[in-house]
Order: C-alpha cells, then sequence, then structure tokens
C-alpha cells in the first residue's frame, strides 16, 4: 500500500461580494501525512468550505497550489481533473446531498451508476459499504426514514465508492446529537488509516481531540496581552491593509487616517476619516477577525496602538469615530420600528434595527411614533 501526502502552498482565495473584495484564504499553508486525521478549525466564514472546495478540485483559487502526493491539483484540467475528483478525493457534504426518493443502497449506489458500473456490481458494492458504516440493516430505508446521524453514514460510504485516498468532511458533526456524533467521530477517526488521509473542516473544538493534527484557519492571538506602542506614520503609509490579522486597538493623537476598503475593481472606498482623539479598529482583535477594511495615513500622523484589555479600560474616555453614525442610525431604527408597529410586524424583526443603538439619542419626534400616550 502507498504512503500518501497532502501539502498546501500559500493558497489564496478572492471573491468580489458587494462590490468589494474578499479574501477567506490568504497566503494559507498547510501539510499532513499518510495516515492521518487532520482537523481544520475555525468559526464560520474563515474558508474552511472554501478550502474543502480547493482540495476537492472544485474551486481553482486565486493563487499558490495544492500537491497530493506528487500530483499539483490546482493545475489539473479537463479529463485529468475529473479523474481526480472521481477515484482521488470523496467528500463529505454537511447537508448530506442524499437523493429523498432513493433509499440509502441506491443513494450509494448512484456515483457508481452514473459512471457505467453495472447494477449487479453497483448494489454488491454498495452493500459492503453500508455494511462498512453500520448502516446495512437501514439499506432499504429513504432519508426521511434515517436519523441525522444515519444520512451522515450514508454520506461517508458514498464517499467511498472509489475507495479514495483523500477523504474531506465538512461540518460532519453540524445537525447530529451528543449520541450520534460520537459514531460519526469513531467512523472518521477509522477511515484515517495507511494510504488515507482524512481531513474534517469543523468549529467543534470535540474533535480535536481525536485529531493527528489541528490546523487553525484564524489563528489565536493573545490580544489582550499585547503591549501599547506609539505608531508614526507618513502621509499615504499604510497602517494594515484589509485581510490582515488584528492586532491592536489604534487610537488617534494627531492626524488623519482614512478608512478604506478595496473594492472589486481594483480601487479603494472611502469609508470614513478617523481624526484626534478617536480609535477605531477595535472589533478585529476583540472577536479575533481579520481586518475589514484598509488604514492609511492622510498625512503625517501619530497613533497609539493598545491592547483589548488597555482599551476597555479606557473605552469610557475616549470619542467613538461612528458616533455621527450612529445617531443618525438611531434615529432610523425608531422611524421603522414606528412604521412596523403601526402594521403590527412580529417584534423580533424590529428589533434586528435597533441591536448596536440601544442607549443612543433619538430625536424626540421619532419617540413619540411608538410611545404609547399615557391616559
Amino acid at each position: 500500500m502507498r504512503c500518501v501526502s497532502l501539502a498546501v502552498q500559500t493558497l489564496t482565495v478572492e471573491f468580489s461580494g458587494a462590490g468589494y473584495k474578499v479574501r477567506p484564504l490568504n497566503g494559507f499553508s498547510f501539510d499532513c501525512d499518510d495516515g492521518q486525521l487532520v482537523v481544520l478549525l475555525g468559526p464560520s466564514g474563515c474558508g474552511k468550505t472554501t478550502l474543502l472546495s480547493c482540495l476537492a478540485g472544485l474551486l481553482r483559487p486565486t493563487s499558490g497550489s495544492i500537491w497530493f502526493d506528487d500530483t499539483e491539483v490546482t493545475g489539473l484540467r479537463g479529463p485529468a481533473l475529473s479523474a481526480y475528483r472521481r477515484h482521488t478525493v470523496g467528500v463529505v457534504f454537511q447537508a448530506f446531498n442524499l437523493i429523498p426518493s432513493l433509499n440509502a443502497l441506491s443513494n450509494v449506489m448512484v456515483p457508481l451508476r452514473l459512471s457505467g458500473i453495472s447494477r449487479s456490481v453497483a448494489r454488491e458494492k454498495a452493500t459492503a459499504l453500508l455494511a462498512q458504516v453500520g448502516l446495512d440493516e437501514r439499506a432499504n430505508h429513504r432519508p426521511d426514514q434515517l436519523s441525522g446521524g444515519q444520512q451522515q453514514r450514508v454520506a461517508i460510504a458514498r464517499a467511498l465508492v472509489y475507495d479514495p485516498p483523500l477523504i474531506l468532511a465538512d461540518e460532519p458533526t453540524a445537525h447530529l446529537d451528543f449520541i450520534q456524533v460520537e459514531g460519526i467521530l469513531r467512523l472518521l477517526r477509522a477511515l484515517a488509516s495507511p494510504g488515507r488521509i482524512v481531513v474534517v473542516a469543523t468549529h467543534d473544538q470535540r474533535i480535536t481531540q481525536l485529531a493527528d493534527e489541528v490546523v487553525e484557519l484564524v489563528p489565536i492571538l493573545p490580544v489582550a496581552e499585547l503591549e501599547s506602542r506609539e505608531v508614526t506614520l507618513a502621509a499615504g503609509q499604510y497602517l494594515f491593509r484589509q485581510g490582515d490579522p488584528s492586532d491592536l486597538v489604534y487610537l488617534v493623537q494627531s492626524g488623519d487616517v482614512e478608512i478604506l476598503r478595496d473594492m472589486a475593481d481594483g480601487t479603494e472606498e472611502l469609508l470614513t476619516v478617523i481624526g484626534p482623539s478617536a480609535y477605531f479598529g477595535e472589533l478585529g482583535p476583540m472577536l479575533n477577525l481579520p481586518r475589514s477594511a484598509s488604514a492609511r495615513a492622510r498625512g503625517p500622523a501619530v497613533l497609539t496602538g493598545c491592547s483589548v484589555r488597555e482599551f476597555r479600560k479606557l473605552a469610557s474616555q475616549l470619542r467613538s469615530p461612528y458616533w455621527n453614525q450612529a445617531r443618525y442610525d438611531a434615529n432610523r431604527a425608531a422611524a421603522a420600528f414606528a412604521g412596523r408597529m403601526q402594521d403590527a410586524v412580529d417584534l423580533d424583526i424590529v428589533s434586528t434595527d435597533l441591536l448596536g443603538v440601544v442607549g443612543e439619542t433619538m430625536d424626540a419626534a421619532h419617540v413619540e411614533l411608538w410611545t404609547p400616550p399615557t391616559e
């Protein structure tokens, strides 16, 4: 049995969304060895599914490379790419993707029949695979007659029809209770064996205890412990760029700082200008998110970068750069609230408009619209 390996080198994927650029993966690298169970760990939106799509040959990255053994997956085209998708990689989807009208046996047979395998051979192979995942007694049941864990086992059996050396599983425990989770984790652990690599993308910390390697897609930085520092910027100099890891919250001592967003057409959109005594960049380090925009000095500027802990101590003394915008949003939300109250719209919908502006000053006219009159 041959040994296999997987290497991802400086992978970058760039999308255009709502007119601006998004890079869920930006220069990302990792590698793993034969027989390993590798967990790609990170919150929703960090690029886990995007990375699995690249590994499966379903999505072509903007730059970088993926190597499985001596094959450059990112360089495959046409029939070679199709052969890789069919024989090298097996994908277990988060939503199972089973055909509702077919029973478990037929769902596993589908990829075999589509590739021209005879019905008898496909049935024999599918039966053996269902037995391997512990579902031989449920072979004639449709998906709606199976539990979430059983549907996931059918999906795993289907991914194994060509005995691929690379298995990719996207959030395999997302829809399962703790009893079903245990069985799926045991199965995934067993599948990671000599001659095969299993890569699981998840935000479920429980899986990390079984993994041979855990790859953090969003490295957790000890931002609360970072020391404050003074930063001097020349005119036009960038403090950070959109997509960079977040570290400190910045207070402007002198000068002005432009906050810019990279657009899909290659231009930059000016979002706001931060002046002296104001702060910016607090949500990135607080929530462990990459920078959602770029910061550039309009002219010579001096800033103080402080840790999240220090920022929390100073927050009550600082002037928010979003004050005017928050005041406008509060008034707009109050007007929307009043209009929706008149239409008796569910309050759960209305509450999203007020999120984040509670405590802001609202125009008296707006307040009167939805304050019940006194008797």
